[in-house]
């Protein structure tokens, strides 16, 4: 028999903080491929938060933990089991349900490892947000140094990832918000440009940027917030839609689409991770950001942790518009 610990679950859908609950787990014994880990940190994502909403384009079959990133140390390994040893570091595969103080994993899903060194809070973040601005930056428009983009939501954690790879890149950012007061928060992200959003931001874009061409625009808005990327784009330029803080649909205007031959194209981890990627591809990219995260080269401004005994207050707080940073779970913290 397994230990008992301590996880979220959700046996239904509906308002986030009132469908997660704190329950008694245990643990699967560890069979000769697999891995048990300790989860050290785990990060709550809109994903998420849709997820426990019933409104995500995948949902787990219930009652489920959720989580789909996060990161662990393995506690112990299978028989069968040769390249992991008992105290390593390593992101947890996607989709384990990482709400949890335990997990056991196939130990060949086990693709990232970190140094014992680093914050294990910011290495949590890598699975969702890191590889969605890479993707945005990597496989919508081939770029090269020197060239200029724009995102809309650039406060999010997504925006400062895709501000902090441009920058490794050699790209120029504009990064647009939807409040006055962030442009420190901006340039110390590593973005070029700050810009608030509205009808006027093409004529305020292309002054800021001394007309420079910009040939991608990346969109987590939707609404009329795509318009106005949309002006800002130079012709046969793409918007890359990853997101809809708004709730409503792309808007785009038929003159853009057919005389400016501006493109709007959607853009989903999900899809990449199990469809379009090879795991050497998925090792390599993840490979590459967890040396940029273990550098600190790339983070993300965290506004408060919590123990698992707080999993409602957590989801709530995450839930509140206008945050600074992300909101963290770690579920072996005493609380």
């Amino acid at each position: 028999m397994g230990e008992i610990r301590k996880a979220v679950q959700f046996a239904r859908t509906g308002h986030p903080s009132d469908v997660v609950d704190l329950v008694d787990m245990e643990t699967p014994d560890v069979g000769p491929d697999e891995v048990l880990l300790d989860v050290e940190a785990a990060a709550i994502n809109p994903s998420h938060l849709l997820t426990l909403s019933g409104n995500y384009g995948v949902q787990p079959d219930l009652p489920a933990v959720p989580g789909a990133e996060g990161i662990g140390i393995v506690r112990a390994v299978g028989a069968d089991v040769h390249d992991l040893e008992p105290g390593t570091r390593v992101m947890i595969p996607p989709y384990s349900g990482t709400w949890r103080q335990q997990v056991v994993v196939k130990a060949d899903a086990v693709a990232v490892r970190f140094p014992d060194e680093g914050d294990p809070v910011q290495f949590a973040m890598i699975m969702a947000n890191p590889p969605t601005a890479w993707l945005l930056l990597k496989s919508v428009v081939d770029l090269e140094p020197g060239d200029w983009v724009i995102q809309n939501a650039a406060n999010s954690a997504v925006g400062q990832y895709t501000m902090q790879l441009a920058k490794i890149y050699g790209l120029n950012t504009v990064n647009v918000v939807r409040r006055d007061g962030l442009e420190d928060f901006i340039s110390n992200a590593g973005g070029d440009v700050c810009a608030v959003d509205g009808p006027d931001l093409g004529e305020r874009v292309r002054k800021a940027t001394d007309g420079a061409p910009i040939r991608l625009a990346i969109d987590a808005v939707a609404g009329d917030a795509t318009q106005h990327l949309a002006d800002c784009l130079a012709d046969g330029g793409t918007i890359a839609n990853y997101g809809l803080l708004s709730a409503e649909p792309c808007r785009l205007l038929p003159d853009d689409i057919i005389f400016r031959e501006i493109t709007l194209t959607g853009v989903w981890l999900t899809l990449w991770l199990r469809k379009y990627s090879t795991p050497e591809e998925r090792a390599a990219v993840y490979g590459e950001l967890a040396g940029y995260i273990a550098e600190g080269r790339m983070h993300a401004n965290v506004e408060a942790t919590y123990p698992l005994a707080r999993i409602k207050d957590a989801v709530s707080h995450a839930m509140q518009g206008e945050r600074s940073g992300k909101i963290i779970i770690l579920p072996n913290a005493e609380g």
